[in-house]
């Protein structure tokens, strides 16, 4: 059976829920829906990244920095984030924190983005082990790196990533 994914207004912030669709449909007529990305830093500042495997439904093989995925219908987007960071990354333990939220919208995809962050700390975390089906592999990498990664429009990243990471840094830039 295909997964029921909540909908959401299009434009409201709020993440009120305003009816049920199959991932299916979601995905073939781009409907609005919600999705929570999640950064995974280490005490020492550096963030997790991978490439996605060839066979994702959403801008497969590219490099990623977020954990996340599509809220579930009847699902809270908090539980969503930790949800997927135990999937894909198989990370528990973990403080998980809401940041930011704004809609991203492009060809591919509509969603209210929920955007966390969690702080990997080794002797209180469960080890990163990825998910096959979505992780290709992954490494640590140094904020500075990440951003002149970046700074290449040609290096094969998420697009949504991207705009995930600009506001997440322009946010945390803002926090002290």
């Amino acid at each position: 059976m295909d997964e029921l994914v909540a909908l959401y207004a299009s434009g409201d912030l709020a993440g009120r829920v305003s009816g049920v669709a199959t991932r299916h449909e979601v995905r073939s007529a781009n409907l609005p829906h919600a999705a929570t990305a999640v950064l995974l830093r280490d005490t020492s500042g550096r963030i997790y990244v991978h490439r996605r495997t060839t066979t994702k439904d959403l801008y497969p093989g590219l490099h990623d920095a977020f954990a996340g995925g599509v809220v579930g219908a009847g699902e809270d987007p908090f539980d969503t984030a930790a949800r997927e960071l135990r999937e894909e990354l198989s990370v528990t333990g973990c403080d998980l924190r809401e940041c930011l939220r704004y809609w991203y919208n492009d060809e591919h995809a509509s969603y209210l983005a929920y955007v966390f962050d969690a702080t990997y700390d080794a002797e209180r975390c469960t080890p990163v082990v990825h998910q096959p089906e979505e992780v290709a592999e992954g490494w640590w990498m140094d904020q500075e790196e990440l951003v002149a990664r970046l700074a290449d429009p040609t290096w094969p990243f998420v697009p949504d990533g991207r705009e995930s990471l600009r506001r997440y840094f322009e946010w945390a830039g803002g926090q002290g």
